[in-house]
């Protein structure tokens, strides 16, 4: 009998154990509590009217119908999106180009690296408050353009709507640059030195070793970039709620935030259940449709 049958036969022999599955247990539990369970409730409560007090009554397609013919839900889900256009495409290109310049042999390298990373530890709360006196019609912001250009300079940031959300979105980047950086300059290091090599004696030095050798090989990164981003912004709430409160006039409002106000302060828990629910299937569309044109398999079988 030749060896690998008889090594097939002692596996077909081994007995089922449920050792392995005892030691899974405890964490499957806990992800059923605080993940599954809390969507599956979120689905139910979408169907009906619940208000924390009494018990939740069956409306039926009510709070959804509800949710088509709300404007205000449109002009959120608007501006969340203004959010995804304008905030994503720089999580992706400035941290790539950051990581770039922060992945040099030089002196104090890691103190820089420590500096640019120093945004993401700072607390929403503190970060948004600062960021508020910054923006201020006497803050430190018109305070600079008024010195560099001479002239009594007295924008409001927080309180035009065609200026706050843009206010915003600079800080959702500058709290995000640092993290992403890290995941880029895990990719960069990952990268052999002896490429560069090769391609600087072809003539690709500079910036071009990086358009011929660094995005290539970085796809893969970079495709996780963008959609961990885009889901971030796709449920910006911190923000919003700690600078403008959603306004003036809604412009700032998320989905994330419309669906904490109706929840929380209008105790309006069946429909906030049905903008959740809804957001989930956007953000799962959008991820579906990243797979199924990015294919990320694909990318990283061609960058090995």
């Amino acid at each position: 009998m030749q060896p690998n049958v008889k090594l097939k036969q002692q596996k077909s022999g081994k007995k089922f154990s449920w050792t392995p599955y005892l030691f899974l247990l405890p964490a499957i539990a806990f992800l059923f509590l605080t993940s599954f369970l809390p969507v599956f409730q979120a689905i139910y409560l979408s169907f009906t009217n619940y208000d924390f007090v009494g018990s939740p009554a069956f409306t039926g397609w009510k709070n959804y119908l509800t949710l088509w013919n709300d404007q205000t839900f449109w002009k959120t889900l608007s501006n969340t999106l203004i959010y995804l256009i304008f905030a994503v495409p720089s999580l992706i290109i400035l941290p790539l180009a950051l990581a770039i310049l922060v992945n040099q042999k030089l002196r104090s390298i890691k103190f820089f690296r420590a500096i640019y990373y120093f945004p993401v530890i700072v607390s929403v709360v503190v970060a948004g408050i600062a960021w508020k006196w910054v923006y201020a019609q006497n803050g430190i912001l018109n305070y600079f353009l008024s010195t560099i250009s001479f002239q009594d300079i007295k924008i409001p940031w927080l309180t035009d709507p065609k200026t706050a959300i843009f206010a915003i979105i600079t800080v959702v980047i500058w709290r995000g640059i640092g993290y992403y950086m890290v995941i880029y300059l895990a990719g960069l290091q990952a990268i052999p030195t002896d490429l560069y090599e090769a391609a600087a004696i072809d003539g690709s030095d500079g910036w071009q070793k990086h358009l011929d050798i660094t995005i290539p090989l970085m796809k893969p990164y970079i495709i996780l970039v963008a959609v961990i981003s885009s889901i971030g912004a796709m449920k910006i709430f911190e923000e919003v709620y700690i600078m403008s409160q959603g306004g003036p006039a809604n412009s700032t409002k998320t989905v994330v935030y419309y669906l904490y106000d109706k929840g929380f302060t209008s105790l309006e828990m069946g429909y906030a259940s049905a903008i959740g629910v809804f957001l989930f299937l956007i953000i799962f569309i959008i991820s579906i449709l990243t797979f199924k044109f990015i294919n990320p398999t694909k990318t990283i079988s061609e960058s090995n």
